[in-house]
């Protein structure tokens, strides 16, 4: 009975110990956010569908926002300007006005596209 009770008082601490490094681990990795800026070039993702297509032209001025606070509003960081068509489900855009982090959505009218970093 005694080896039961020191073996959960012992992984009651561990758990404990271990909890607030995990949580460090996280913050750091948040500050190593890739933000790209002016005359950076990203992709943007799109699902395919043909309305996307139509709707988005060569040349084109987005508007790139980002969601958050605690009720996620979209707040608008940036602008890009579309250079291409590369493959069914990407354009490549050149970042024209602010700061562009990995994840925002650049919209226009209904499509919404997903900033990526070019590889």
């Amino acid at each position: 009975m005694k080896k039961l009770t020191m073996l959960i008082a012992l992984m009651v601490i561990s758990t404990m110990v271990s909890a607030p490094l995990s949580a460090n681990a996280a913050g750091k990795k948040a500050k190593s956010e890739v933000v790209m800026k002016i005359g950076n070039k990203v992709h943007l993702f799109h699902s395919g569908k043909v309305e996307a297509q139509k709707e988005i032209a060569l040349g084109d001025l987005i508007t790139v926002y980002r969601e958050s606070g605690k009720n996620f509003q979209p707040k608008e960081v940036g602008q890009v300007k579309v250079l291409s068509f590369i493959g069914e489900h990407y354009f490549e855009a050149e970042i024209t006005k602010g700061e562009v982090k990995v994840g925002d959505v650049a919209k226009k009218a209904d499509t919404s596209l997903l900033v990526q970093p070019t590889k």
